[in-house]
């Protein structure tokens, strides 16, 4: 049985008329031979439309049950899809995600999924039916339903396609992964092969096309995946293990991440434990850190930074007052309009140069650098989110239109 899993996006389901586009691809797999097995996201808005409406009732309802109202976004659009493919004449039935099950632990609003259940998926299959799967959502062993965060249908679509040995095809509004963000760098270029480990930075820097869970669910598996546009034939991009991309160039993409924001301790005192408290506070409350800074120590005290998701910021700010109260620090700042510039590409293992330049090129545009960090594969800094928009232009321009000019001119001559 060749199968296929596609997931289509909260737009791709905006309305009725697009789930029957959806609807006459998932047949045109199924014509070349596939048994497919969809995976939906909720309509579009419909899971800002729920938060909006619990926020009207609480600032921060209980997670518990904000997994119970946002698990019916994802459970609207598959009766609609199912429904869609039936009028059609193609049988089709929809499962909630407890259905299958998709097992997850019990870390509500962001759950990691575990385990999945593929017998009834398979007996669909086997009986001619099309299985359509609400994406972002599972139940823990003792059957509380959960949800995977924001993107969590992408990592549904791929924790599937590993559990069924199958190739996994993204469905959404873009026609692939770009080397920037096309609505910022107009002549960003189309990538047509990326390697796992790439996009897993990309997606984690503020690339939007893809969940970073989804990202590793595919390197551990080898889960091949195509991104693709719903509303185009066009090939989009494949992200394959790193021996399927021939083209090892220094940088891939620049992205900007505005999602973040920085909280700074200031006056912490400098002695061993101090760090440990503050970050083992947020990594039980399952806060999880991106940048650190730490000032040198000047007279027994140093400043301390870091980076939290916008979504984590207010009760990562409440968490660490309540330790610098403790601690003795002189105050906590929080700065709400920081943005992460990144450029990443595996062809940096070798190259030497790409911090300096990106530096200099920051520098003379007049942006300040917060904060740094590195990987084998990407350099990201931390800046005020006035300029993102700009570094992704300049650095766009120093990195990869001056790549593509270069590799042009060893083509000929060659």
């Amino acid at each position: 049985m060749k199968i296929i899993v596609q997931k289509f996006g909260g737009t791709s389901v905006a309305n009725l008329e697009r789930i029957e586009l959806c609807a006459r691809r998932v047949i045109e797999s199924l014509k070349k031979g596939y048994k497919p097995v969809v995976v939906s996201s909720a309509m579009a808005g419909e899971t800002d439309s729920l938060i909006n409406l619990a926020k009207k009732i609480s600032p921060r309802p209980p997670e518990r049950e904000m997994d119970m109202l946002l698990a019916v976004g994802e459970q609207k659009a598959i009766a609609l899809f199912a429904m869609t493919l039936n009028k059609m004449g193609y049988p089709a039935a929809s499962l909630c995600g407890w259905q299958l099950p998709i097992i997850t632990d019990n870390v509500h609003t962001k759950a990691r999924i575990r385990k999945i259940g593929i017998r009834r998926l398979l007996n669909l299959l086997e009986e001619g039916y099309i299985p359509v799967v609400a994406g972002f959502q599972g139940v823990t062993e003792d059957w509380e339903i959960t949800t995977l965060g924001r993107g969590g249908s992408d990592t549904t679509a791929v924790a599937l396609a590993a559990a069924l040995k199958a190739d996994c095809e993204i469905n959404t509004d873009v026609p692939g992964v770009f080397t920037a963000d096309p609505r910022i760098v107009p002549n960003a270029r189309k990538i047509k092969k990326i390697s796992y480990e790439e996009m897993l930075e990309l997606a984690s820097l503020g690339a939007k096309v893809m969940q970073i869970r989804s990202v590793e669910f595919a390197a551990k598996y080898k889960v091949r995946i195509h991104v693709r546009s719903t509303f185009s034939d066009e090939e989009g991009t494949w992200i394959v293990p790193e021996d399927e991309v021939m083209e090892k160039v220094v940088v891939r993409g620049v992205t900007a991440d505005t999602s973040e924001s920085r909280i700074t301790v200031v006056r912490v005192p400098d002695k061993p434990g101090i760090a440990a408290e503050i970050f083992k506070a947020l990594g039980d409350a399952h806060i999880v850190i991106d940048m650190i800074v730490q000032n040198v120590s000047h007279e027994g005290y140093t400043d301390m930074s870091f980076t939290v998701n916008k979504n984590d910021a207010d009760k990562a700010e409440e968490i660490v007052r309540k330790i610098a109260e403790k601690i003795g620090a002189k105050e906590v700042i929080r700065d709400d309009k920081v943005a992460k510039i990144s450029v990443v590409g595996i062809g940096m293992r070798s190259a030497y140069g790409v911090a300096g330049r990106m530096f200099e090129i920051l520098a003379k545009n007049g942006i300040n650098i917060m904060a740094i960090s590195t990987s084998e594969i990407k350099i990201s800094c931390l800046i005020e989110e006035k300029y993102a928009e700009l570094a992704v232009r300049v650095l766009h321009e120093e990195f990869i239109e001056e790549m593509e000019e270069f590799e042009t001119i060893n083509g000929k001559s060659e």
